[in-house]
């Protein structure tokens, strides 16, 4: 009997260790190796990359499955395998062909792709089916709220103002690449989004990298990089068609058409989109229409050529004014009110609204120059116009009081009458307009050149270098749109013409033009044997600011434009993963890097007055990581801690004369450190659970105190205190979590539910309001949480494929304050309640 538990233990110990088999192979292209592609088994979260051989080796759970192998620019491939246990199955060569990217090109961006368990940085992708299926009517940036240290909201709640924050830094310390173009602001860093407002149609993924990123441009982000892939001409012929509509009067259509791979080589693919609605605010309507072109020709086996162009033409309303909470509990439209609009001849005008049209063309250089060294080349150019609503004159366009509300409006809280305004203005006659509505307008002309090298110097270490040249040149004015009935508008702003009688297009308050010069230069050694990759990059950039005021100086004055300010920046940063199994992996990451300072941080009181106590912002930032795989689930966890120091502060005040003076602040320290998990796990085929938790302790880190600032006589003007230490930085959630469910009811149906957390949540402050230490603590906002569900549903129409969606956010309608602006009586916008979309698409 003995003897028989024996051989039956032995029996069970030898079917456990041979419980797996493994599989190899070598992923190519023609006869050419690709390193870097995914090698995955469906079904389970095991999966592996290619070497720079392109072979890969992986060990399979069961006996039977199928491998997805999957490169950008290049067809996923499906390969079913049968392996014995404890056996070895070789698929030798497995050949990868163009088709999701026509004439196999190779998007410039993906040289800052970070690739899963080989790019030691903390990062997570959103596919263009995932956008597709979930963003329904939600703005662009949200698609990524259930990132860890992403906090996004809509802003005031108009189209395309929406916002976002990475590990509490705002846009303009978040680079953002398009196609590996950068598209931050050169001025001011900032991201507008509406910009960009049909980009959702044309990605096919998001990158969002924390921390130092993979990004090999020499664009230093504090918080991070959001890499932006869009689509490329697809290889086949066809086209898609879609429709979708929501609340508050919102309605989509668009089209893609696709030409394929013709005999002659060439390929283009087309697509367009128009969306509109009522806004889910008050007096936020909008309107908008995007393209997007791409063509491409293969010149020869070494040779290709892209050209891709893009854009959104929109206008919408906006609410830019933050209000008490009171305001919103008394009015009939509670947290929708908006006072920023009103009727003029029974239609509505929008007081303060935003257009803007931002076209974004490329041409895009591929050129294998061996099998080892490849030449990626892309000049871009961009052209940007129009601006944002407001008022200029005698304010009328506010709320008043509830015991004294505003003439100008039928009631409290109610729209603005702006006929009323118009018939004051008639009565005025030759006095000219009282009050009338203007645009800030920022018009800009943006070239640049972005070219990188890759070569394998050797068979475990590849080089990567290049430039990136840009020349910015920024014209910004105010621009009168509406006299309101006025015969003209009394300007005195431009020292040229001091009595100027201005009407609709002229240009009035201020006129300058900004140029920027960036020229950078990036070099990576990337060292990959086995189960340890490492990279170690340099980068180094000079900016370069020039200004020239044509209002607040005589056209005969040479300081009507400075010279050019230059500023020298650097970064270093370094980084290994090292995979313990086929399991589990470790990486870790350090870098620091110096950055120029911001254009109004240079030229100072809106004139040409430079400021001589001008530094770069100096950052430094590590992080240790951690990642797990196996069959059915998967997880990451991080710890980051970043320094941020000499943060540009300008801060501005009265003289004794009553002029307004600035003066630049050094010494202000932030300190922003936490811990991230990310994981997925799949118990079923059917069922997939995701959930995030990000906890983060974003504080500053001293005071400044004693900072005595000068007038040109040496006179002491004024004594700076800032009581900032230990205060929390508002502005984005600290603490969020993040859980959803994907379940596949039927083979071509699938629910999903969404829930996503926020605490740790303060007001934003501006550090020049906390002059004494007794105002402490910024307002933390009630922590609250939404829930999303979503359904998808597949079918065959005719020759057609469709697809069915469907979106309610917030489900529950939780009213909730998103941002807080100083303290509970000062100003907050309430973020959206219970909203819905449905839509359709066609492939053909």
């Amino acid at each position: 009997m003995m003897r028989k538990l024996l051989l039956l233990a032995l029996f069970l110990t030898s079917a456990t260790i041979f419980a797996q088999g493994t599989i190899t192979g070598t992923v190519i292209d023609s006869d050419a190796p690709l390193p870097g592609a995914n090698v995955s088994i469906m079904g389970t979260t095991i999966g592996t990359m290619t070497d720079f051989g392109g072979k890969f080796s992986l060990k399979a759970p069961s006996n039977t499955g199928t491998l997805e192998i999957r490169f950008l620019g290049y067809k996923t491939l499906q390969v079913p395998f049968t392996v014995a246990n404890g056996q070895t199955l070789d698929l030798g060569e497995i050949l990868l062909n163009p088709a999701e990217d026509a004439l196999g090109e190779v998007i410039i961006s993906i040289y800052s792709l970070a690739i899963d368990r080989k790019t030691p940085v903390a990062v997570s992708t959103i596919k263009a089916e995932t956008i597709l299926q979930e963003l329904g009517n939600q703005e662009f940036p949200e698609i990524l709220k259930s990132t860890p240290g992403v906090y996004a909201t809509k802003g005031g709640g108009g189209f395309g103002d929406s916002e976002i924050t990475l590990r509490g830094f705002e846009s303009e310390n978040i680079a953002v690449l398009i196609n590996g173009i950068p598209v931050n602001d050169m001025e001011n860093g900032r991201v507008y989004w509406s910009n960009w407002a049909g980009l959702s149609d044309v990605t096919r993924f998001m990158q969002v990298q924390r921390g130092l990123g993979a990004s090999k441009v020499a664009v230093p982000s504090i918080g991070g990089t959001i890499n932006i892939v869009t689509k490329t001409t697809d290889a086949q012929e066809g086209g898609s068609a879609f429709y979708s509509l929501g609340n508050d009067g919102y309605q989509k259509v668009s089209a893609t058409v696709s030409t394929g791979k013709m005999d002659n080589g060439w390929a283009a693919t087309v697509s367009g989109a128009k969306v509109t609605g009522n806004g889910y605010v008050d007096g936020t309507e909008f309107n908008g229409f995007s393209y997007f072109i791409n063509i491409a020709k293969d010149l020869n086996e070494d040779h290709q050529l892209s050209f891709t162009a893009f854009g959104a033409q929109q206008r919408h309303g906006q609410r830019q004014n933050a209000l008490p909470m009171e305001i919103y509990r008394i009015s009939e439209s509670g947290t929708k009110f908006n006072q920023d609009w009103g009727y003029k001849n029974g239609q509505v005008v929008h007081v303060e609204d935003n257009f803007y049209h931002k076209p974004q063309m490329s041409l895009n250089h591929y050129w294998d120059i061996s099998v080892d060294t490849k030449l990626s080349t892309s000049a871009y150019a961009s052209f940007g116009s129009g601006g944002g609503g407001g008022y200029r004159g005698v304010n009328k366009f506010g709320l008043g009081t509830e015991s004294n509300p505003s003439p100008y409006r039928d009631g409290y809280l109610q729209p603005l009458n702006l006929d009323l305004i118009v018939d004051e203005n008639v009565e005025r006659g030759a006095l000219g307009a009282e009050s009338y509505l203007r645009a800030s307008r920022n018009d800009h002309q943006w070239y640049g050149v972005l070219s990188t090298l890759s070569s394998q110097i050797l068979p475990s270490v590849e080089f990567t270098g290049g430039l990136d040249f840009r020349y910015y040149e920024g014209s910004h004015f105010t621009e009168l749109t509406d006299l309101l009935g006025g015969a003209y508008a009394l300007d005195d702003s431009n020292v040229n013409n001091p009595l100027n009688a201005a009407g609709v297009g002229d240009k009035i308050s201020y006129y300058d033009v900004g140029t920027v010069l960036w020229e950078g230069l990036f070099a990576q050694a990337e060292y990959s044997q086995d189960a340890l990759s490492a990279f170690v990059t340099v980068a180094a950039s000079n900016t370069s600011y020039k200004r020239k005021d044509f209002f607040n100086y005589l056209d005969t004055d040479p300081n009507q434009e400075t010279d050019f300010q230059h500023f020298f920046g650097y970064s270093a940063k370094g980084g290994a993963n090292y995979n313990l199994d086929n399991n589990h992996n470790v990486f870790a990451n350090v870098g620091y890097f110096e950055k120029a300072p911001f254009s109004n941080a240079v030229f100072l009181n809106f004139r040409n007055d430079i400021n001589e106590g001008a530094e770069n912002q100096k950052i430094f930032s590590a992080e240790l990581g951690y990642g797990y795989r196996s069959a059915n689930f998967r997880a990451d966890l991080n710890v980051y801690r970043t320094e941020w120091n000499d943060k540009t502060f300008v801060q501005r005040f009265q003289q004794p004369d009553g002029t307004t003076a600035s003066a630049n602040i050094l010494g202000l320290d932030a300190l922003h450190q936490g811990v991230e998990l990310e994981f997925s796990y799949r118990p079923s085929e059917r069922l997939t659970i995701t959930g995030m938790a990000s906890l983060g302790d974003w504080t500053w880190k001293n005071d400044i105190t004693g900072v005595d600032i000068f007038n040109e006589d040496q006179e002491i003007v004024r004594t700076i205190n800032l009581f900032v230490e230990d205060l929390k930085v508002g502005g984005s959630a600290q603490t969020t979590f993040a859980a959803g469910a994907d379940y596949q009811v039927w083979p071509s149906t699938s629910v999903r539910v969404d829930w996503n957390y926020y605490d740790d949540l303060y007001a934003q402050f501006d550090p020049e309001t906390r002059s004494t230490r007794e105002l402490g603590q910024s307002w933390e906002l009630p922590a609250f949480g939404l829930v999303d569900f979503g359904l998808t549903h597949k079918f065959d129409l005719g020759d057609f494929e469709a697809m069915l969606i469907g979106n309610i956010n917030n489900v529950l309608d939780t009213e909730y304050i998103s941002i807080a602006r100083g303290g509970m009586n000062e100003g907050v916008f309430y973020g959206f309640g219970r909203t819905f979309n449905v839509g359709a698409k066609f492939n053909f």
